[in-house]
């Protein structure tokens, strides 16, 4: 988990995430996680994981693995291919066993100290933690930990969990872990290496993916299948929530020692985050996209010429959409893939310019014509009102929006990097609003309802027991936030950092 345990940035609070400013009109998601176990190059297995996984992290990557006597570990800043694309990195990585994390970008805040897996040794044994998700009490808890003596050296929420276990008095390794998970809520699934064994957990609610797979005699446990397929590993099944699987030399095992509660995975992880060519709990997610598009050109048709998808997430929903009108799709909208964190940032006087640093109009297919633009969603609005413009600077007669998801009103805390509520646009405006802000001929999301039934619920959302969470299209938060209440006052660090 990349997000500091307690507030989102605030600039006078040192350590809190500063978003870069071309990535403040899109959800993020904040980690990425992949274990192996069994085999003489597990180093090189994870880096290829993550590199498969890298969507869903870019700021900084680590791995630690274990060679039966000895815990080896490399993390660093930037991408997985910067980093242990080195020969002499990975030959330090010794072991049959390692996790791996990829972390979300952030600039503010982002500090080496932060960087997972994170490392400690216990009485028995050394202990490696990787975190996808947000823990909703980590700072009411952290703030305990602290008052009873507990040394912090992050300010990274999965480092409470360490605390925890380190505090029980329970003698497993297994048992100290399902104590510390007692006390913490929230979402996350967990990696965790010791002497003898890989761990891996799902939150009660299963709100984050997890996934087992196998490749020959080795086990593999990781956020998506598109990291089992990098190295030609065979999906086994989805870690069921609250499952605690546990892969030692007589293979994986399983225990349930949680409270069984109705599953409420991510909805956005089909409409957005994962990988198209992942398959998670049991839907494939071109497919759900797909049928997305299809639903909402049922609900939302409008008179047009062609299709065109915001590049590149919004094409699975846009050529579902197609489908179901029966228009034509287009690449209206060209994306540049080389645009990197590092680009230089344009004079104020050309700064207006920046969406096509990304994208660019694709004039012959436009001009003239009625286009419906296809995108994911909507957060800001920004993003979307410089693309809507540089259509119609490329010949466009009508402008049209259709968003594969419904207007999102509320942050999560679960694990996504998204706005505070004021910053999103569907919280100021209704939809007529927002197609003046955005300043297109009309706009149209797909109903809640509508999302359920592409997701294969042919009775829409039944609101007394949702199967998905959509809190943040909803405001039905099916975790307690502890930690919201009075956070303006909270400093998680005297520390502050070099940005």
């Amino acid at each position: 988990m990349a997000r500091p345990a307690g507030p989102r940035y605030n600039p006078a609070v040192p350590d809190t995430p500063k978003r870069p400013n071309h990535d403040l009109d899109k959800f993020h998601e904040e980690c990425a996680l992949f274990g192996i176990y069994g085999t003489s190059d597990a180093a090189a297995h994870t880096a290829l994981g993550l590199h498969a996984l890298q969507h869903r992290g870019q700021e900084a990557s680590g791995i630690v693995t274990f060679d039966g006597r000895h815990f080896h570990d490399h993390r660093a800043a930037g991408l997985v291919g910067e980093i242990f694309g080195e020969q002499p990195v990975m030959a330090r990585l010794k072991g049959y066993s390692a996790i791996g994390h990829n972390r979300y970008a952030t600039t503010g805040g982002a500090s080496d100290r932060n960087i997972q897996p994170i490392f400690a040794d216990f009485d028995f044994g050394g202990l490696a933690l990787a975190h996808n998700g947000n823990l909703t009490n980590a700072y009411l808890l952290r703030k305990e930990l602290v008052r009873i003596g507990c040394l912090f050296q992050s300010t990274t929420d999965t480092e409470v969990i360490n605390h925890l276990i380190a505090r029980s008095d329970y003698s497993t390794v297994q048992d100290r872990l399902i104590d510390a998970l007692g006390k913490v809520k929230g979402a996350y699934s967990l990696l965790l290496l010791t002497n003898e064994a890989l761990i891996g957990v799902r939150d009660p609610l299963g709100v984050r993916p997890l996934v087992l797979g196998k490749l020959e005699d080795s086990w593999i446990l990781t956020s998506e299948t598109c990291a089992l397929d990098i190295i030609g590993a065979r999906f086994e099944r989805d870690v069921e929530p609250g499952e605690i699987v546990i892969v030692d030399g007589n293979g994986p095992r399983s225990i349930k020692p949680f409270t069984k509660q109705p599953r409420r995975f991510c909805v956005f992880e089909h409409i957005y985050f994962a990988r198209p060519d992942s398959r998670l709990e049991g839907v494939g997610v071109y497919e759900a996209r797909k049928r997305i598009g299809m639903e909402l050109a049922k609900e939302s048709p409008v008179p047009a010429d062609v299709i065109v998808p915001v590049p590149d997430s919004g094409v699975p929903a846009a050529i579902g959409y197609a489908q179901g009108s029966g228009l034509p799709f287009e690449l209206g909208i060209i994306r540049n893939h080389y645009v990197g964190r590092t680009f230089i940032e344009p004079a104020d006087h050309i700064r207006h310019l920046g969406v096509r640093l990304k994208h660019n109009a694709n004039r012959a297919l436009i001009n003239g014509k009625r286009v419906i633009l296809v995108d994911d969603s909507i957060v800001r609005g920004t993003t979307s009102k410089k693309i809507v413009e540089m259509v119609k600077q490329a010949g466009a007669r009508e402008v049209h929006m259709r968003i594969a998801a419904p207007p999102t009103t509320n942050p999560c805390f679960y694990g996504i990097d998204t706005p505070e509520r004021d910053k999103l646009l569907a919280s100021h405006y209704d939809v007529a609003g927002m197609a003046k802000f955005i300043g297109v001929d009309s706009l149209a999301f797909i109903s809640i309802d509508g999302l359920y039934r592409a997701m294969g619920m042919p009775g829409g959302r039944d609101p007394k027991q949702p199967a998905f969470c959509d809190a943040c299209f909803t405001g039905d938060y099916p975790i307690p936030l502890d930690d919201q209440i009075g956070i303006e006052d909270r400093q998680l660090s005297f520390l502050a950092e070099i940005a």
